[in-house]
């Protein structure tokens, strides 16, 4: 079982989970009353099928129709993403490393948990207040026979960010992985709609949390140590419903180029992925069901991605012996491109 946590890991999730759902309600009826008003265009039974080019099938649209309150939950999702990646056979990359997670309760943030763990890492698991998720991680890692230990709060938090990296020293020996991946993500049709308050929470998460949590880990890094951001193609291309979300992905890579440049000296390297969308539950609780059924559909390759799609990125990035001459870039995996 979960050991029972500290005080300082309690409530500031909850709080934060509170107040995303607060940003959400409003907009979320407003949409439905739009959605209600028009009549859909007619469905294309024609459409080319989505590019599969994995070890194994993986899901495309329409997906069911279903949305859920934040922070969203991925034991609700149907399909259930996939990230266990049975065709992934790890070779030591990360052996006796600790890596340090947040948003590893699930989507991309779970998957790249198990494939540290099975290269050899012990995995601290950061997330906001999605208990059951959460346990589902530490049991996946477990699996894999590493260590793992739950760390809930809010990364938005500078004291979460202290205590969660002083937590992870002292119960797994060091830190040697910091992996940002926490978010929030709520999109608006109208500009005026986008509040003083939804900006700042998207601000405080992906800009603030980032650099929280950056700042406590450096000092425990040691010389060969790795700091991975999540980015986003909406960073690089901008996105019209998610201008606050947006810009913040990039900034995160413009942090990500700062910040390995200054830690050059410090031996650790620091590098983002950006992906593109991903089948996890943070835009099943952001968009509304006819827009869920179709999450991924406009890609080139006409599908969303799973997590262990974009994870096996995050291990060649954090491992020494696959990236040791590379700080400082982006890593963009968003199912192609479209041309001009």
């Amino acid at each position: 079982m979960a050991e029972t946590q500290t005080p300082q890991f309690e409530k500031g999730g909850d709080r934060a989970a509170d107040a995303e759902r607060d940003i959400q309600a409003p907009l979320d009826a407003k949409e439905e009353r739009s959605f209600k008003s028009q009549e859909g265009p007619p469905k294309d039974e024609k459409k080319s099928q989505a590019m599969q080019a994995g070890a194994r099938p993986y899901p495309a649209p329409p997906f069911p129709e279903q949305h859920q309150a934040k922070p969203g939950e991925e034991y609700k999702l149907d399909p259930a993403p996939m990230y266990d990646a049975p065709f992934y056979k790890g070779s030591g990359k990360l052996e006796h490393k600790v890596a340090l997670i947040t948003g590893a309760d699930s989507g991309i943030g779970r998957a790249v948990a198990v494939l540290f763990a099975r290269e050899g890492a012990d995995v601290a698991i950061g997330y906001l207040s999605e208990d059951r998720d959460a346990e589902e991680t530490r049991l996946a890692v477990e699996l894999e026979g590493r260590r793992a230990i739950l760390l809930p709060g809010d990364v938005a938090d500078p004291a979460y960010a202290k205590a969660a990296v002083e937590k992870t020293v002292a119960e797994l020996g060091r830190l040697d992985i910091l992996v940002n991946n926490a978010a929030f993500q709520e999109h608006v049709t109208d500009f005026e709609d986008l509040t003083e308050e939804h900006f700042d929470r998207t601000l405080r998460t992906n800009l603030y949390g980032y650099f929280h949590m950056a700042k406590a880990a450096v000092k425990h890094l040691p010389n060969g140590g790795a700091i991975i951001n999540t980015g986003s193609v909406t960073g690089m291309l901008g996105n019209k419903d998610l201008l606050d979300y947006s810009m913040t992905k990039g900034g995160i890579h413009a942090f990500t180029r700062s910040l390995a440049t200054h830690l050059v000296e410090k031996g650790i390297r620091v590098n983002a992925v950006a992906p593109g969308p991903v089948w996890t539950p943070l835009n099943p609780a952001d968009k509304l069901g006819p827009q869920v059924a179709e999450f991924g559909a406009k890609t080139p390759m006409k599908r969303a991605a799973q997590p262990e799609e974009i994870a096996p990125a995050y291990v060649f990035l954090a491992s020494p012996q696959t990236s040791s001459y590379i700080t400082g870039e982006i890593l963009p995996i968003i199912g192609g491109y479209s041309g001009g």
